[in-house]
């Protein structure tokens, strides 16, 4: 199989750029026109908290909240438009919307808002994938993920810290994993160059391999046989004879 690059392209740039300007139009809305929006975030189990679902990751409580999500949305939404291009729209539209199911279903009767639970989607799908994939610059990836966000996992579990949505939290950590399993990478599979990584390959039957006994210890083959050489004359001068004698076979 043959390995296939990672393609830059403006859109690596532009997602994220756009995405988080999306954000922070609607907070500006918020803020000068003086509106609460919260009420069209994710109310659990109810009807008319279905439309959160798609609402609620554009809608923030305070600037700080905005600021904590637009930093790593940023660079979450660039690297997995660089890494992972083909699945790149399906895992950004589809996480919110099971994000924000997930949410619905396990979350207090209360309004849940913020783009943490997209967040938490991109971090789990990226650190899973890269791993689920053994390629090396995906599991180098992932552990750089680990490194940034690994203490991000404490907050999918209840009381950690009071007014987050820890519900959304998990929702968006499941979805990500569950999306890894989901989408494959194939082609980032380390391609076969060498015939010792094929499956059917037997070490007997390889030159190179002959050279080694039982123990792994380095043993001369057997030389070739010599082969016989005829010598032929040339009676250049009744008295001069010139011998023509070819070179023997190297071993």
């Amino acid at each position: 199989m043959k390995q296939n690059s990672f393609i830059f392209s403006t859109s690596v740039i532009a997602w994220p750029l756009f995405f988080v300007l999306a954000l922070w139009i609607v907070f500006w809305v918020e803020v000068r026109f003086k509106l609460d929006l919260s009420s069209y975030g994710v109310w659990p189990r109810t009807l008319s908290g279905l439309k959160g679902i798609i609402l609620s990751p554009f809608l923030h409580g305070d600037i700080k909240h905005l600021y904590n999500n637009s930093i790593p949305l940023l660079f979450l939404i660039a690297v997995l438009r660089y890494f992972y291009r083909e699945v790149s729209l399906q895992v950004l539209v589809f996480g919110i919307l099971l994000s924000g199911l997930g949410t619905w279903l396990i979350g207090r009767e209360s309004y849940h808002i913020g783009a943490s639970g997209l967040v938490y989607v991109l971090v789990s799908f990226i650190f899973f994938k890269g791993i689920q994939t053994q390629y090396y610059r995906l599991v180098a990836l992932s552990l750089v993920i680990v490194m940034l966000y690994g203490g991000m996992v404490w907050y999918i579990f209840p009381e950690v810290e009071n007014g987050i949505s820890w519900e959304g939290h998990l929702a968006g950590f499941i979805t990500g994993f569950l999306f890894s399993l989901l989408y494959k990478a194939e082609k980032y599979k380390k391609p076969i160059r060498y015939d010792w990584e094929k499956p059917d390959f037997n070490p007997e039957n390889d030159p190179f391999m002959k050279h080694f006994d039982e123990n792994g210890n380095f043993v001369n083959t057997p030389k070739p046989e010599e082969l016989e050489v005829e010598y032929t004359f040339f009676n250049i001068d009744e008295n001069v004879f010139y011998e023509f004698k070819p070179e023997k076979e190297k071993e």
